[in-house]
């Protein structure tokens, strides 16, 4: 039977990946890419580069297809069954994949940035292909460190304080108001910069964001929410302009009295690292994007 590897990456630093993954990618005779367009060649380019680090020359085979526009007009009641068509023609486009370019017994793999359990419509779409009942094949998934992770190393906070719960969320919930009894909030895939919001909302929130985490082109910045977010609209303006694309990922924290201090005060990174800067990292960025 088919075997299938679905290998978290990390957030785009190379040096993220773990012994299992390399264990998995050299295990793998066919690596399947899905190639999101000119704009954003360079993480087809940081896959090759890791596959390039890790494996001998010749010992395996990658594969690209042209992943499926998505609707990203549909909004309200629409956008969820945009999202749905999208991830079927994504089956559609990967069921081929697996049955034209990798044998009964052979073994393929799937690259996913961050971790295959956090905002990735990879496993999704490998079941529906199940379902289908046209190709089998049996997976298994290798967790990757995720931007979240990343994000939080790399501004050196935790996620939660003690007792207090944390929760992860899109930029389209966030736009439906922050979530009852959780001061620790952690925003992915926000094209509109729902944090803006809340920059005048005269609450004590501190704002941790990262964007391209773990590549040249990282960017951070940090500090109280009202002072910092015009600064994040303006940093994420011109790195889109100049990329084309942007993946980012933020941190709100809202501060209660007897709180530690503001971003900072325990020796993060400061308020922003710009590409160039010393503390960046070499290689490419987390999941999702703008």
């Amino acid at each position: 039977m088919r075997r299938i590897h679905v290998i978290g990456i990390g957030a785009g630093d190379p040096d993220q990946l773990t012994l299992q993954a390399v264990k998995a990618l050299r295990d793998t005779e066919v690596f399947f890419i899905l190639d999101k367009g000119e704009v954003k060649s360079d993480l087809v380019r940081l896959r090759r580069d890791i596959l390039g680090a890790h494996l001998p020359e010749g010992t395996y085979r990658t594969v690209e297809a042209r992943d499926p526009e998505r609707d990203r007009t549909a909004e309200g009641a629409g956008y969820s069954p945009a999202v749905g068509d999208w991830r079927s023609a994504r089956a559609g486009v990967i069921e081929r994949l697996i049955a034209e370019e990798l044998g009964e017994d052979g073994t393929g793999a799937f690259l996913v940035w961050g971790d295959p359990s956090l905002y990735d419509s990879t496993l999704g779409v490998l079941e529906e292909i199940l379902e289908r009942g046209a190709v089998t094949f049996a997976y298994d998934v290798v967790p990757g460190i995720s931007s979240v992770s990343s994000l939080a190393a790399r501004h050196r906070t935790g996620l939660n304080r003690v007792a207090r719960p944390v929760q992860i969320t899109t930029g389209r919930r966030l736009a439906e108001g922050l979530p009852e009894g959780v001061d620790d909030v952690v925003v992915m895939l926000d094209a509109h910069q729902t944090f803006q919001r809340y920059a005048d909302s005269g609450e004590d929130i501190d704002i941790y964001w990262g964007a391209y985490l773990g590549t040249p082109d990282e960017i951070l910045a940090s500090g109280p929410l009202a002072e910092t977010a015009p600064r994040i609209v303006a940093l994420r303006a011109e790195a889109r302009a100049r990329k084309g694309w942007i993946m980012d990922t933020y941190l709100l924290r809202r501060r209660r009295p007897g709180d530690d201090g503001a971003p900072g005060d325990k020796g993060g990174p400061g308020d922003e690292g710009v590409p160039g800067d010393e503390d960046c990292p070499g290689d490419e960025g987390g999941p999702g994007s703008g």
